[in-house]
């Protein structure tokens, strides 16, 4: 579904989703298409839903959004740091 579409059809809403065809343009994600996982009435259960999801499938692109947002704005951070060592 487009922004759109899930605008419409679940107004008031935190969703969970999850993009489907996006893209990089000018450092921010353009997405296209969105699956929703799940609905929540409160921010805090949508961002714990996320935080569980995330944790089991890391490359799975998803986000926390309340639908009364007009435009989905999403701009890209470039994490710089260390990563763990294994040392086996």
């Amino acid at each position: 579904m487009t922004w759109e579409e899930i605008r419409y059809h679940f107004p008031h809403q935190w969703l969970l989703l999850e993009a489907l065809e996006s893209h990089s343009e000018s450092g921010k994600r353009i997405v296209k298409q969105l699956a929703i996982i799940g609905t929540f009435t409160d921010s805090v259960v949508a961002m714990k839903a996320y935080a569980k999801l995330h944790h089991e499938a890391p490359v799975r692109e998803l986000y926390v959004f309340h639908t009364d947002r007009e435009q989905l704005d999403i701009h890209e951070r470039n994490w710089l740091g260390i990563r763990g060592i294994n040392e086996n």
